[in-house]
Order: structure tokens, then C-alpha cells, then sequence
């Protein structure tokens, strides 16, 4: 089994004078973003999206930045089928915690023997302790959306992003990630012996391994972190338009079982879909690649072979 994670920057469909169009790969944050010529990119980036998705060749992608179940159904009817993608029949968006309406989502060719959202869920629930001035609300921030696939059980994340204020944002993400630990830990008697994969954008800044990244609760030995297999130069999906930075905040964690049955499993990143702005380190482009728009998102996609499944 193939498994992606790919975080489509803002995937929305809007119905402008009763018609159907998507959102492009924009934040609107910037002066280039807004306005009517970004407007009028929005179609290109959306054939780049799924340019990339068809480079994965995935059985499964989970998904994120994606609106809701009609965006995610339009975008795979009206996009993804006509540029030569194999059909993904089983797919799922819903809805979560992101203020935006900016949910977490799987698509996929292998049947969904069961879906589970953990959106409502809030620390006490879980028996984990707040932050200071966390408040009454639930833990995650979008959702951690557990999937059975067959033998293997994936949960997709998108975690709290280090912006505004990277310092206030770490102890949520460390909250999310302990929350997922604990998930985890309940739907298996012996997790580490258990078949399970966690996928998504984590957004942490810090190089995997670093003792600083709030996503520590799901490192080693809790779970594997493919991306380890990986050359140390390879291991980027997302260049900071700020500062240049290059960080992995897309993530592949294995099971300490799943992990061992693959061991020759090692993820590729695929950064075809990248802005030529990313610099000649993300190598070649598709075809309508631009300086910073047309591009298929702000972040590269991530896939694994997990032949074992």
C-alpha cells in the first residue's frame, strides 16, 4: 500500500453568482495573493494539485487545508478525474475545529471499513492537563480523523502552525500531540505491536529528532518517524517564505511494528508542485510552474511504499 500526506493550502469551493469554482493555492496574506490576477491563477494551481497527486501514484492520501466533503468531491469529480487520475472512490472530510472551516480529509482506493472523528474531544476527556490559558475547548485544532484501511489504521492531523506567536503555539501542538499518543494508546492493547500509521501536517519548525520539537509524545519509542530513513538533505517539504528556512513539518510516523515489517520503507518527497521561488534545491518543476503562482501548494507532498500491506 502507497500512502501521501499533502497539505493543499486552503482547498475551498465557492459558488460566486451561483456558479462552482476552487480557491487557488493562496494564503491572501500577501499583496501578490489577493486581488483579481490572483484570482484568475486559481484554476492552474488546482491542475498543478492535482498534477502532484497523480505523481504519488498513492493508494491513500490524506489530505489537509481541505474545506469540507463538497470541496473535496468537486475538486475529485471536476479536477483530479480529468487530468488522467485514477478514480479515488472512498473519501471522507469532516468537519472540524479550524475556524476557517479548513478540515483534514482522506482519499482513497482502499475501502474505509470505518471512520472516526476526535474533534470534539477536550483534555479532560482525555486526562491530560491544559496549558495555561488554553480554556474550555477541545484539543485539537482541526481533528485527528482515524481511518481503517484493512489491516492498517491511519490518523490524519493538522496540528497548530508556530504562527503569530511560535512560543504560545508550542504548548498547543505539544497538547495535540499527546492527545494523539492517547488515542492511539486506547484503540490498541498493545500499541506497539499494533499496524497504525500518523500522517499530516504536525507544523513543527524543528528538524526530527531535535529535543525541542513539541511533537516528541509520538517519537521513538512511542512510534518510527520514516522521514529518519531519509537523507538528511531530503528531509524538507516546506520553505518559509519569510525567512527561506527549509523544515519537515509534514510527517510520517509508524507503528514500532509497522516499522519493523518495512524496513525498507522510505518516503519520497515530491516537490515537482513547488513555487520556483523554493529555490534549485527542489529540483525539476511541472509544466506551468511559476516564480511564485501557478503552483500546486506551499508544501511539497510526502509518500511511502508500505509493501507489508
Amino acid at each position: 500500500m502507497r500512502i501521501a500526506t499533502f497539505n493543499l493550502q486552503n482547498l475551498r469551493l465557492r459558488h460566486p453568482g451561483g456558479g462552482d469554482r476552487l480557491d487557488g493555492a493562496r494564503d491572501r496574506d500577501v499583496p501578490g495573493d489577493a486581488g483579481p490576477a490572483a484570482e484568475a491563477l486559481d484554476p492552474a494551481d488546482r491542475r498543478l494539485t492535482a498534477a502532484v497527486i497523480g505523481e504519488l501514484g498513492a493508494d491513500v492520501v490524506a489530505l489537509q487545508e481541505v474545506f469540507d466533503a463538497e470541496t473535496l468531491d468537486y475538486f475529485h469529480d471536476r479536477v483530479l478525474l480529468p487530468s488522467g487520475v485514477a478514480p479515488y472512490p472512498h473519501r471522507v472530510c469532516l468537519p472540524g475545529n479550524d475556524g476557517r472551516g479548513l478540515d483534514v480529509a482522506v482519499m482513497s482506493r482502499v475501502p474505509l471499513r470505518a471512520v472516526t472523528s476526535h474533534a470534539a474531544l477536550t483534555p479532560a476527556d482525555l486526562g491530560l492537563e491544559p496549558p495555561d490559558g488554553f480554556g474550555p475547548q477541545p484539543v485539537f485544532r482541526r481533528d485527528c480523523l482515524a481511518v481503517d484501511l484493512g489491516r492498517l489504521t491511519l490518523f490524519v492531523c493538522h496540528f497548530k502552525a508556530p504562527w503569530p506567536d511560535a512560543k504560545a503555539a508550542w504548548p498547543v501542538r505539544r497538547l495535540e500531540a499527546e492527545a494523539v499518543r492517547r488515542i492511539v494508546e486506547a484503540r490498541f492493547d498493545r500499541p506497539d505491536r499494533a499496524l497504525w500509521l500518523i500522517a499530516g501536517d504536525l507544523n513543527d519548525p524543528e528538524a526530527p529528532g531535535s529535543p525541542d520539537r513539541a511533537i516528541a509524545p509520538l517519537e521513538d519509542p512511542f512510534a518510527v518517524d520514516l522521514s529518519l530513513r531519509m537523507a538528511p538533505e531530503e528531509r524538507w517539504t516546506f520553505r518559509d517564505p519569510d525567512t527561506g528556512g527549509l523544515s519537515l513539518p509534514d510527517a510520517l510516523l509508524a507503528s514500532p511494528r509497522l516499522a519493523s515489517l518495512c524496513p525498507e520503507a522510505v518516503p519520497r518527497v515530491v516537490r515537482k508542485g513547488l513555487s520556483r521561488e523554493a529555490g534549485r534545491r527542489a529540483g525539476g518543476r511541472l509544466p506551468g510552474v511559476g516564480d511564485h503562482r501557478p503552483h500546486a501548494s506551499d508544501h511539497a507532498a510526502l509518500v511511502v511504499e508500505l509493501p507489508a500491506l
